[in-house]
C-alpha cells in the first residue's frame, strides 16, 4: 500500500495519507490535535465504501512509534504537521512516498506565520517537489518522483511569504478564486526568485484584490458595540444572559486575545452565582449564563482541547470561550453568534473568526466589542468591504431589573451610571475579591491583556494605543477593585526606558550631524 496524497497544514490541526493513491496535508500544532482526528473521522465516513483507501494522520504530541507502525503498514491519504512530517521523512526508513501524487498546503499563510517556512522547504526537497534550480539533490532518490505530481496551495490571503512558497512549490500554477464577477480560474506566471520577499509577476495585483475586499455570507448580521473599558465585563455578561434567555437552544463563541483571559472568564462563569431577586435562599442562586460553558486555547493539554471541542460540538446549547486557536479550520455546527470581545487586529483575522458562523446558508450573527478610543477600527474594516451596524445595547441593559425593578427613566443616562451596570459591577468586584484563586486569574489576565494590547502591528498601533487607556478602568474590566501595582510599575518603567532611548538616539544623531 502506497502513499498517494499528502496534506500539510499550520501545525497540529489535520493529518492524513492514501495507500493506493497518496495525498498529504500539513498544519499547525494547536489546530492539529483537534482537526487531525476530525478530518480523519470525516475521511473514514467518506471512504467507508472504499476500504482499499486508508487515511491516517501524524502530528506532534502523538506516539511516534505508533505513527511509524501505521506508516509501515501503508497509508493512502496522510494529514500531517510540518515538523512531525519532516521528522518521519528524515528518520523513518519505512516511510514510502514513491507513489505520492498530490501535495496540499492547507492555509499556507498560517503555516508560514507559525514559522514553518524552512521545514516546508526541507519537505519539498525530500519529496522532490521544489521548483528551483538550487534544490538539494541529495534527497532526490528513488523514493520520490515515480509519478507526475500535482501541488495545491490553499490560502485565504496572498502575501510575500505565500508568494515565495508558491514560487518554490508550484509550476505553471492556476489561480482559482471566489470572485464570481470575473473568470474564477486565472493562470499565473510566477518568477522564481530566491528572496523570500521577492515579487511574483501577476500575483501582486491578485494579492491586493484578495486582501482589499472580503466576501462574507449575506445572511451574516454584523454589529459592533461601543463600550468603555471599565464596563466591558458587565456588558459581556449582560449580552450573554440576554442571548440565552431569548433563545435557549443556541451556541455562542467568544474570542479573547490571551489564554489567561479565557481561563479567567471561564472560571468566573462557572463560579459566579447570584440571585436575580436578591433573596438569600441558596436555592434561588443561579449562574448568570444558563448553559454549559467550555474553553479552548493553546496552553491547554492535548486531551483537554480535544474533549472541549467534541463536547461543545455535541451540545445543542453551549458557550465557548477561546483564543484564535479556534478561528481557523474548525467546524462548529449550529453556532449562532460570534462575539469578538477583544479585537482581532488585522481584518483577515476578523473574517476568520466570524467564519465560524453563518455556514452552509444558515443564519449567523457577529458582534465586535470596541472602546470609544478604538472606533477608528471600523474604518479599517470598511477598507476591506466589511461594514458593521451598531448594536442596540441600551435596550438590552434596560431589560434587566435591579432589586426587582426595571429602569424606566426616559432621560438618557450614560452606560457607566446605569443602575444595572453599577449593581452588577459592584457584585462582581465583591465576589472576585473574596475568591483568591479567581482574583489571581484576574490579575494574570489583566497583565497578559495589557501585553497583548501593545502587540498590535502596523497601522493598527495608531488605533490600539496603551497610552489612550486608563489602566484602572482596564482592571475593572477584570472585576478588580484596584489596578495591580506590578503591571502599572512595569509599564511606567518601560515607558521611561523608551523615552530615554529616544533621547539618546536624538542626541546621537545631532552629534553625528555636527
Amino acid at each position: 500500500m502506497y502513499l498517494s496524497m499528502l496534506l500539510l497544514a499550520p501545525a497540529r490541526r489535520s493529518c492524513t495519507l492514501p495507500r493506493s493513491s497518496t495525498f498529504c496535508r500539513c498544519m499547525s500544532r494547536e489546530f492539529s490535535d483537534l482537526m487531525g482526528p476530525l478530518v480523519h473521522g470525516v475521511l473514514q465516513k467518506l471512504l467507508h465504501c472504499f476500504h482499499w483507501i486508508v487515511p491516517g494522520y501524524i502530528m506532534g504530541g502523538e506516539n511516534r512509534a505508533k505513527e511509524k507502525a501505521r506508516l509501515r503498514k501503508g497509508i493512502s491519504i496522510l494529514v500531517a504537521t510540518p515538523g512531525r512530517l519532516l521528522d518521519h521523512l528524515k528518520n523513518t526508513s519505512s516511510f514510502n512516498y514513491t507513489n505520492l501524487r498530490w501535495i496540499v498546503f492547507d492555509e499556507a499563510d498560517r503555516i508560514l506565520e507559525l514559522g514553518f517556512g524552512k521545514a516546508v522547504e526541507e519537505i519539498l526537497d525530500f519529496l522532490g517537489s521544489r521548483q528551483a534550480d538550487h534544490v538539494c539533490k541529495q534527497h532526490m532518490n528513488t523514493k520520490s518522483a515515480k509519478f507526475s505530481r500535482q501541488n495545491l496551495l490553499l490560502s485565504a490571503t496572498l502575501n510575500d511569504k505565500v508568494n515565495h512558497l508558491a514560487n518554490i512549490s508550484l509550476e505553471n500554477p492556476i489561480m482559482i478564486g471566489m470572485d464570481c464577477k470575473k473568470d474564477s480560474t486565472v493562470p499565473l506566471k510566477l518568477s522564481l526568485g530566491d528572496a523570500v520577499g521577492g515579487d511574483l509577476e501577476g500575483v501582486g495585483a491578485l494579492s491586493s484584490q484578495l486582501t482589499e475586499n472580503y466576501n462574507l455570507p449575506s445572511q451574516l448580521v454584523q454589529r459592533y458595540v461601543k463600550v468603555s473599558c471599565g464596563s466591558r465585563l458587565v456588558v459581556l455578561l449582560s449580552i450573554l444572559r440576554f442571548a440565552f434567555e431569548r433563545e435557549t437552544s443556541q451556541k455562542i463563541v467568544v474570542f479573547f486575545s490571551t489564554c489567561d483571559a479565557v481561563d479567567f472568564h471561564y472560571s468566573l462563569l462557572n463560579k459566579f452565582k447570584w440571585s436575580p431577586k436578591l433573596q438569600p435562599e441558596a436555592n434561588q442562586e443561579q449562574k448568570i449564563v444558563g448553559c454549559r460553558s467550555f474553553h479552548l486555547h493553546g496552553n491547554m493539554e492535548h486531551e483537554d482541547r480535544r474533549k472541549a471541542f467534541h463536547e461543545f460540538t455535541s451540545e445543542k446549547s453551549a458557550l465557548l470561550l477561546c483564543t484564535d486557536v479556534a478561528a481557523r479550520g474548525l467546524d462548529f455546527p449550529k453556532v449562532r453568534c460570534i462575539i469578538q470581545y477583544d479585537s482581532p487586529g488585522e481584518a483577515s483575522e476578523y473574517v476568520h473568526r466570524v467564519g465560524r458562523t453563518a455556514r452552509l446558508g444558515e443564519k449567523g450573527e457577529a458582534l465586535l466589542f470596541l472602546q470609544p478610543v478604538e472606533i477608528d477600527y471600523l474604518h479599517d474594516l470598511q477598507h476591506h468591504g466589511v461594514s458593521l451596524k451598531e448594536y442596540p445595547l441600551q435596550k438590552i441593559i434596560d431589560s434587566f431589573s435591579v432589586h426587582g425593578q426595571k429602569h424606566h427613566n426616559k432621560k438618557l443616562i450614560s452606560l457607566e451610571t446605569h443602575p444595572w451596570v453599577l449593581f452588577l459591577q459592584k457584585t462582581l468586584e465583591t465576589f472576585i475579591s473574596t475568591e483568591s484563586k479567581l482574583k489571581k486569574l484576574a490579575n494574570d489576565a489583566f497583565c497578559s491583556w495589557v501585553r497583548a494590547y501593545t502587540a498590535h502591528r502596523g497601522e493598527l498601533k495608531r488605533i490600539f494605543m496603551v497610552k489612550k487607556l486608563h489602566l484602572g478602568h482596564v482592571a475593572r474590566s477584570f472585576g478588580l477593585k484596584d489596578q495591580p501595582s506590578l503591571v502599572g510599575r512595569s509599564h511606567q518603567i518601560e515607558s521611561k526606558k523608551r523615552k530615554r532611548d529616544q533621547k539618546k538616539a536624538i542626541s546621537f544623531k545631532r552629534r553625528k550631524s555636527s
